[in-house]
């Protein structure tokens, strides 16, 4: 559900949840006022903040206490108050470069360098997966009504191995249903335009499909057919090929969020016991929506896996040309320093596509 938060509201969730991040107590209206510039009194800002509690963005963890941010309230702040540090990236880079010889010895060893590089600059656990050795390529696709309203998309493989999924039928522009001859025909068309395009390639490639070539009246059938693909990639991207890299658990878990011994105790059994169901989460194919930022950010409760809900995830995919072979991550607490935290690890992936290229 998106909010619409006034100036004043936003640069008081804005100065919550750095102090928050800064001081890992909650905030009162007389910490922001005495350390933040909003010329505004402290009741002004209580009133603000009180809207921020009622809307779900902020919580008091006990009547007396001041108010700290819940998932909602960082995830506001991540895709609308902060963009990721640019001077961090570039020390990356330049770190990564000076540190890391790519030229010598095998990209295993690299990625054991970056790994410790990125949990030492972001005082997270760092997760690299290893590039994936299979990749499935297309041989055939085609697109089929199987009753009114729904078509199913058929894909063979270079393997012969052939895989399919359902969606439903999209109406025209005018809302009613297509006649049977006309999606026939159009089917047919997508299913040649697919073939054109995909033929002999990575499932993992479907991003670079240029769905602008469709003609306008086709173009309906797109955010389907994106969704299908994607589906499938997720479907036949290759099992773990090897352990995840993981580095910086012991400095991560010293952090207030992780007193729980249980809490900890479950962690620690995902990251060393669970590997398989932890892969797929770090090595994700994002949605497709043009004009995201290519980090995928899960935080808290957004995390499938029950033990990771206490932290956030950032993870980015390195690429071999313009496939996804292998993807960075960092994980921590949710109360982290995301502006650097999304800078360190786009800036890993970004040198480890070049390594690999």
């Amino acid at each position: 559900m998106p909010f619409s938060l006034t100036d004043r509201q936003q640069y008081i969730l804005w100065a919550t949840v750095r102090h928050y991040i800064a001081t890992a107590e909650p905030v009162g209206s007389k910490a922001l006022a005495e350390e933040y510039n909003l010329n505004v009194s402290s009741a002004t800002i209580r009133n603000a903040m009180g809207a921020l509690e009622k809307a779900g963005l902020l919580y008091q963890p006990h009547t007396s206490a001041g108010r700290i941010p819940s998932d909602s309230g960082y995830r506001i702040y991540v895709d609308q108050l902060i963009v990721p540090s640019e001077p961090l990236t570039r020390q990356v880079e330049q770190l990564l470069t000076e540190k890391l010889h790519r030229e010598e010895g095998s990209f295993e060893a690299l990625l054991h360098g970056a790994a410790q590089i990125l949990a030492t600059i972001s005082g997270c656990i760092a997760l690299i997966t290893l590039p994936q050795a299979r990749s499935h390529r297309l041989r055939h696709l085609q697109l089929v009504q199987v009753d009114p309203d729904r078509v199913m998309l058929i894909v063979v493989t270079d393997a012969y191995e052939t895989t399919s999924v359902l969606m439903e039928l999209p109406k025209s522009e005018e809302g009613n249903p297509t006649d049977g001859e006309t999606v026939e025909r159009e089917l047919q068309i997508l299913s040649n335009f697919l073939n054109s395009q995909l033929r002999g390639r990575s499932l993992l490639e479907i991003t670079t499909l240029d769905w602008n070539e469709l003609d306008r009246e086709f173009q309906r059938y797109g955010d389907c057919l994106r969704s299908l693909l994607t589906e499938l990639a997720r479907r036949t991207t290759a099992p773990i090929a090897a352990p995840i890299m993981i580095r910086g658990v012991s400095e991560v878990l010293r952090q207030p969020e992780f007193s729980e011994l249980q809490q900890v105790q479950t962690l620690l059994h995902l990251l060393e016991e669970e590997q398989d169901q932890l892969w797929p989460v770090i090595f994700a194919i994002p949605e497709l929506e043009m004009g995201k930022r290519r980090a995928t950010i899960r935080i808290g409760a957004e995390n499938p896996l029950a033990p990771m809900r206490i932290c956030t995830l950032i993870s980015a995919n390195y690429h071999q040309g313009t496939v996804p072979v292998g993807s960075v991550g960092v994980l921590g607490p949710t109360r982290m320093v995301y502006e650097n935290a999304i800078a360190v690890v786009e800036a890993a992936a970004d040198y480890l596509s070049d390594a690999l290229s």
